[in-house]
Protein backbone atom coordinates (compact mmCIF):
# COMPACT_ATOMS: atom_id res chain seq x y z
CA UNK A 1 0.00 0.00 0.00
CA UNK A 2 1.35 3.32 -1.22
CA UNK A 3 1.76 6.24 1.62
CA UNK A 4 -0.83 8.12 -0.22
CA UNK A 5 -3.36 5.62 0.05
CA UNK A 6 -2.60 4.91 3.44
CA UNK A 7 -3.24 8.75 4.24
CA UNK A 8 -6.53 8.36 2.28
CA UNK A 9 -7.82 5.30 4.18
CA UNK A 10 -6.90 7.24 7.24
CA UNK A 11 -8.56 9.98 6.52
CA UNK A 12 -11.60 8.38 5.16
CA UNK A 13 -11.75 6.01 8.14
CA UNK A 14 -11.07 9.21 10.17
CA UNK A 15 -14.41 10.99 8.44
CA UNK A 16 -16.63 8.07 8.14
CA UNK A 17 -16.01 7.48 12.48
CA UNK A 18 -16.33 11.13 13.34
CA UNK A 19 -19.62 11.40 11.45
CA UNK A 20 -21.42 8.15 13.04
CA UNK A 21 -20.23 9.29 16.33
CA UNK A 22 -21.28 12.96 16.11
CA UNK A 23 -25.04 11.12 14.73
CA UNK A 24 -25.11 8.78 17.44
CA UNK A 25 -23.30 9.79 20.71
CA UNK A 26 -22.24 6.63 22.68
CA UNK A 27 -23.59 6.60 26.69
CA UNK A 28 -20.84 7.58 28.95
CA UNK A 29 -19.32 4.71 31.03
CA UNK A 30 -19.43 6.80 34.32
CA UNK A 31 -21.74 9.97 33.66
CA UNK A 32 -20.76 12.30 36.68
CA UNK A 33 -16.66 11.53 35.44
CA UNK A 34 -16.75 11.57 31.78
CA UNK A 35 -15.14 14.29 29.78
CA UNK A 36 -17.49 16.14 27.26
CA UNK A 37 -17.80 13.74 24.03
CA UNK A 38 -15.46 14.60 21.25
CA UNK A 39 -16.68 12.53 17.78
CA UNK A 40 -13.20 13.37 16.24
CA UNK A 41 -11.23 12.53 19.30
CA UNK A 42 -13.38 9.41 19.82
CA UNK A 43 -12.40 8.36 16.46
CA UNK A 44 -9.08 8.71 16.63
CA UNK A 45 -8.63 7.05 20.21
CA UNK A 46 -10.38 3.43 18.39
CA UNK A 47 -7.78 4.30 14.99
CA UNK A 48 -5.26 4.65 16.80
CA UNK A 49 -3.65 1.58 19.01
CA UNK A 50 -0.77 3.34 21.03
CA UNK A 51 -2.44 6.90 22.03
CA UNK A 52 -5.00 7.55 24.15
CA UNK A 53 -7.45 10.44 24.33
CA UNK A 54 -9.86 9.40 27.18
CA UNK A 55 -12.69 8.94 24.64
CA UNK A 56 -12.45 5.22 24.12
CA UNK A 57 -12.48 3.92 28.23
CA UNK A 58 -15.25 7.28 29.00
CA UNK A 59 -17.70 6.05 26.90
CA UNK A 60 -19.04 2.49 25.37
CA UNK A 61 -20.90 2.23 22.01
CA UNK A 62 -23.30 -0.40 21.77
CA UNK A 63 -25.58 -2.79 19.37
CA UNK A 64 -24.35 -1.91 15.95
CA UNK A 65 -21.81 1.11 16.91
CA UNK A 66 -19.69 -1.74 18.99
CA UNK A 67 -19.27 -3.22 16.24
CA UNK A 68 -18.17 -0.30 14.17
CA UNK A 69 -15.52 0.78 17.23
CA UNK A 70 -14.72 -2.80 17.29
CA UNK A 71 -14.12 -2.47 13.45
CA UNK A 72 -11.98 0.60 13.65
CA UNK A 73 -9.59 -1.10 16.62
CA UNK A 74 -9.17 -3.74 13.83
CA UNK A 75 -8.57 -0.89 10.98
CA UNK A 76 -6.32 1.08 13.41
CA UNK A 77 -3.78 -2.56 14.20
CA UNK A 78 -3.84 -2.92 10.77
CA UNK A 79 -2.70 0.28 9.41
CA UNK A 80 -0.26 0.25 12.49
CA UNK A 81 0.75 -2.84 11.28
CA UNK A 82 1.34 -1.67 7.90
CA UNK A 83 3.25 1.40 8.64
CA UNK A 84 5.91 -0.73 10.61
CA UNK A 85 5.96 -3.10 8.18
CA UNK A 86 7.10 -0.12 5.62
CA UNK A 87 9.10 1.63 8.08
CA UNK A 88 11.03 -1.66 8.50
CA UNK A 89 11.23 -2.22 4.91
CA UNK A 90 12.80 1.58 3.92
CA UNK A 91 15.49 1.29 6.98
CA UNK A 92 16.37 -2.23 5.56
CA UNK A 93 17.00 -1.05 2.22
CA UNK A 94 18.92 2.01 3.29
CA UNK A 95 21.23 -0.11 5.66
CA UNK A 96 21.60 -2.44 2.59
CA UNK A 97 22.80 0.18 0.70
CA UNK A 98 24.93 1.73 2.90
CA UNK A 99 27.01 -2.11 3.69
CA UNK A 100 27.01 -2.59 0.09
CA UNK A 101 24.93 -6.24 0.88
CA UNK A 102 22.36 -7.28 -2.01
Amino acid sequence: MSALRLRRAVVALLFVATVAFAVHHPRASKPLEAPSFNPFLCALDLLLPVASFGQEGAFNPAGRQQWFAAALIAAGWVLATTIATGITRTLSRRWQRRSGCR
